[in-house]
């Protein structure tokens, strides 16, 4: 069961009066969501692959994530979907959409507008290296 959206413009709708954006059954076959109805979503740039964050998205997050060209994800601390940008500016225009072998995470590629992390970095990693000893190649 997916999380329920809080307040009445939590869920942001491909046009206004919408009605909630459905996933094609098809696809929620597919997915393998976590206990509250959420699957990771891995966000990275369009033509560089660098990793920009790592968000959840429930089924509408996904459904209007491949329907209207945003990103669209599912905010555990605020219980609400959010559409990335629509308070920043900083918009993600999604250029596609994958789901990993297990169905149980998403790679989202997206031409980033802007910061991708809410602190004002462009990547949600940028200055936080944990300093991890570098292997060799055997």
């Amino acid at each position: 069961m997916s999380p329920t959206p809080a307040g009445p413009d939590a869920a942001p709708a491909a046009a206004p009066g919408a009605p909630p954006a459905r996933l094609d059954p098809a696809v929620a076959a597919r997915l393998k969501q976590d206990p509250s109805g959420l699957v990771a979503a891995v966000v990275q740039q369009h033509g560089t692959g660098e990793v920009l964050m790592l968000a959840w998205m429930d089924e509408q997050a996904l459904a209007l994530t491949l329907t209207t060209g945003r990103a669209t994800y599912w905010s555990r601390s605020r219980g609400e979907l959010w559409r990335k940008g629509d308070t920043s500016g900083h918009v993600q225009h999604v250029r596609s959409v994958a789901l990993d072998c297990d169905g149980d995470a998403l790679l989202v590629v997206v031409d980033q507008v802007g910061a991708a992390c809410h602190t004002g970095t462009a990547t949600c990693f940028d200055g936080r290296d944990l300093g991890a000893v570098v292997g060799g190649t055997p």
